[in-house]
């Protein structure tokens, strides 16, 4: 079965928001009744940007993917955007003896591997700071 990006998708965005305990959007900003902050800045956005995927042996039921994420987190200062950036990059990266500190719990699929695929730093537009990263997850089906 291949992978499904919206499971993947929501996990991560649930990881993001305990991880960083900011609220973070799916694809737009969050709404004022997102957990755990709701609008307020500084928040993050979550925006799945494709996947490439390791098709099994005919007949086999597992799969595999790399999945790549955009995040960008939305500040009112660069000094917020890049704390807010700091968090998301820890949410991915950090890791203990027994692996990453924030789990990705997604139904039915194991996160094999994480990685900073880009980042931008910070930009200004209107008042408005973001500072975007993208990061690449690879993925395997519990069959």
């Amino acid at each position: 079965m291949p992978v499904s990006g919206r499971i993947l998708s929501l996990a991560v965005q649930a990881m993001l928001a305990s991880a960083t305990g900011r609220s973070c959007g799916y694809g737009s900003a969050p709404t004022v009744n997102s957990l755990p902050t709701g609008a307020a800045t500084p928040f993050s956005v979550l925006y799945p940007i494709g996947s490439t995927s390791d098709g099994p042996p005919f007949g086999d039921a597992s799969a595999d993917a790399r999945v790549l994420y955009q995040v960008t987190s939305v500040a009112t200062t660069a000094e917020q955007a890049e704390w807010m950036a700091d968090k998301v990059r820890g949410a991915f990266m950090a890791r203990t003896e027994k692996g990453p500190t924030y789990p990705v719990a997604a139904a039915g699929y194991v996160v094999m591997s994480r990685e900073v695929d880009k980042e931008e730093g910070v930009t200004v537009v209107s008042g408005v700071y973001s500072y975007i990263q993208r990061f690449a997850l690879e993925v395997t089906t519990l069959a």
